[in-house]
């Protein structure tokens, strides 16, 4: 279903009990909500939560930015790398403030939040700027921004920004393939033909491929999200791969060291994807931070119980 968000048209995707406590995930560059397989979203039902996944902006079937043009890579590339400021259609906050009108449209007064790569620093910026309405979070393969820390990798970098060999379904289903061979996990290798046929769904739901060159100018102009850190008083859990090639480790420690509280799960021969072996771990680790907060709530409301008795 698709939904006034923002002032945008969000695709939806609502699942599990509507009186149940609700799960916002959020999906990474040019990843569309199918990106969270039905499978997690099936393990994580079973935990007790609705769950709901959108496609953001310029992404899937929600609005796209295609009036804004495509942007100049290169030259962008450039200007980040002197540390020149980037203009961009949109930021990353605005992505985040669509967020926030996804749960408005669905009455949502308030959710746990698990967001993966960009939909980690979409998240970032979602608790940091409505702690009211974020009971627990969840930031899986993401990062500040900080310049102080490593990016990716020479050969992670390229494929990232590599092309597809021509404009047909094959080729693109071949790009993708390649690029998440490169920026996979080593451990967790999925099966070829499998694979390959779930990038072919993607690619029959929507090929939107501009709109992942503004999502990536979104993440360029954004800069190092560590002063939003403090603002964020949500229970929560970093998820990230040991060898992960785009957004290395250490990014993952980062956070953890600079968000009040976090817990940090890292995991040996896990990169940056979402591996299916790894998915009720991932749906575990989740379920415990909300439980985290469940009994944070439950601690600060005892004194006020005690007060009013």
């Amino acid at each position: 279903m698709r939904v006034k968000a923002n002032g945008l048209w969000i695709e939806v995707d609502d699942a599990g009990p509507r009186n149940a406590p609700a799960l916002l995930l959020i999906m990474g560059l040019g990843m569309q909500l199918t990106a969270w397989p039905e499978e997690f979203v099936d393990l994580l039902v079973r935990r007790g939560f609705r769950v709901i996944r959108f496609d953001n902006r310029d992404i899937g079937l929600s609005d796209g930015f295609e009036h804004a043009g495509v942007p100049n890579v290169p030259l962008a590339a450039l200007r980040h790398s002197l540390g020149l400021p980037l203009q961009s259609p949109y930021r990353v906050r605005d992505m985040a403030d669509d967020a926030r009108g996804v749960l408005d449209a669905l009455g949502i007064v308030r959710a746990h939040v698990c967001g993966a790569s960009l939909g980690g620093m979409i998240a970032q910026h979602l608790a940091a700027a409505n702690p009211e309405r974020v009971d627990s979070l969840t930031l899986m393969m993401t990062t500040t921004g900080s310049r102080r820390l490593p990016g990716p990798t020479l050969r992670a970098r390229v494929a990232l920004l590599s092309r597809e060999r021509g404009p047909s379904r094959e080729a693109w289903i071949s790009h993708t393939v390649r690029v998440f061979g490169t920026i996979g996990s080593p451990a967790f290798k999925p099966d070829p033909a499998w694979f390959r046929h779930r990038v072919g769904l993607s690619y029959d739901r929507a090929w939107r491929p501009t709109g992942s060159t503004r999502q990536l100018l979104a993440i360029a102009a954004d800069g190092d999200r560590s002063p939003l850190l403090q603002h964020v008083v949500a229970p929560t859990q970093i998820i990230h791969g040991i060898h992960d090639p785009l957004v290395p480790v250490a990014n993952g420690h980062d956070l953890v060291a600079r968000v009040p509280g976090a817990r940090g799960d890292f995991i040996d021969g896990m990169g940056h994807d979402l591996p299916m072996v790894l998915l009720p771990r991932f749906a575990e680790r989740i379920a415990e931070n909300a439980a985290r907060a469940r009994a944070t709530w439950v601690a600060d409301q005892a004194p006020r119980v005690a007060l009013a008795g």
